[in-house]
């Protein structure tokens, strides 16, 4: 979930709390939630041949853990985001020993802003694009990614891949029901940040509006694991999905029902171990 699922970018006014409370809880992020996207990002990568000659452009990049497994591949990356503490994880992965505002060797640059940021003169433009943050988990998720992709699209080749992703069927996301806890106590808030379900196009309207030629897409199982409730409940905040539920009630609150609401996933030996299956949709640079 921001997403995995990060939901920090929402237009909605007062559908979040303020940014600082997100930028909290990177770390649990970082450790606990980011990895469980993981089979998407080798899936994507595999599938698109990612490799020494790919100079990837990852928006909504987080703490970099997708950007860390293409680098590991060979590939050039570029991350984008506006989250300073997750950025600043981000550098503890990929840019360890570089000072802040120096290139690195091995071609990782990390920027805190926008897309249009990223843009580098004396380099090519990007050949793959990736926007991993899922949507369709709440209502009006994927309201600004048309804009930042227009902002991002000028620094793409001709032909550059862009990859969305997205929830799959609720049928078929065991973690659905939990994020109904969010909506239930988010009343009144409920109109801008509330759980809906996925609906089957929702990445092929998204690349319409950005003006993208559909190539391609693809299912994939995301199970979310933990190894405890409390680690769950943790890493489920860490998304910020529950964060207009906090606003609306309290942390202390939202905790409870978290927890109650994962007791069915909960297992013999303690973990929470809950099925879920992602979306990816592959668009061309026309």
């Amino acid at each position: 979930m921001t997403p995995t699922l990060v939901r920090e970018h929402l237009s909605h006014p007062g559908s979040v709390p303020p940014r600082a409370s997100l930028c909290a809880r990177a770390r649990d992020w970082s450790e606990i939630q980011e990895r469980m996207l993981v089979p998407l990002y080798e899936t994507v990568y595999e599938r698109l041949e990612v490799g020494p000659a790919t100079r990837l452009l990852g928006l909504r990049c987080g703490s970099g853990l997708a950007l860390l497994m293409a680098a590991s591949r060979g590939a050039a990356v570029t991350g984008v985001d506006t989250c300073a503490e997750r950025l600043a994880l981000a550098r503890e992965r990929l840019l360890p020993d570089v000072p802040r505002g120096t290139r690195a060797r091995t071609g990782a640059r990390l920027v805190e802003g926008a897309p249009g940021d990223a843009a580098d003169p004396d380099t090519p433009g990007y050949t793959l694009v990736t926007v991993f943050e899922p949507i369709g988990s709440l209502a009006g998720d994927a309201e600004g990614l048309g804009e930042l992709l227009a902002a991002a699209l000028p620094t793409a080749v001709r032909g550059a891949a862009v990859v969305l992703a997205g929830w799959g069927p609720p049928e078929r996301c065991a973690t659905s029901s939990v994020l109904r806890v969010a909506t239930k106590l988010a009343d009144p808030l409920r109109s801008a940040g509330s759980w809906r379900p996925a609906r089957r196009d929702d990445l092929e309207e998204v690349a319409q509006r950005a003006g993208l030629k559909p190539d391609g897409s693809g299912r994939v199982a995301c199970p979310f694991g933990y190894a405890d409730l409390d680690n769950a409940v943790r890493g489920l905040l860490s998304t910020g999905l529950f964060d207009a539920a906090i606003a609306a009630t309290d942390r202390k609150q939202v905790d409870k029902e978290l927890t109650e609401a994962l007791h069915p996933y909960r297992r013999p030996d303690g973990t929470v171990w809950m099925p879920n299956v992602f979306r990816y949709l592959i668009a061309r640079v026309p």
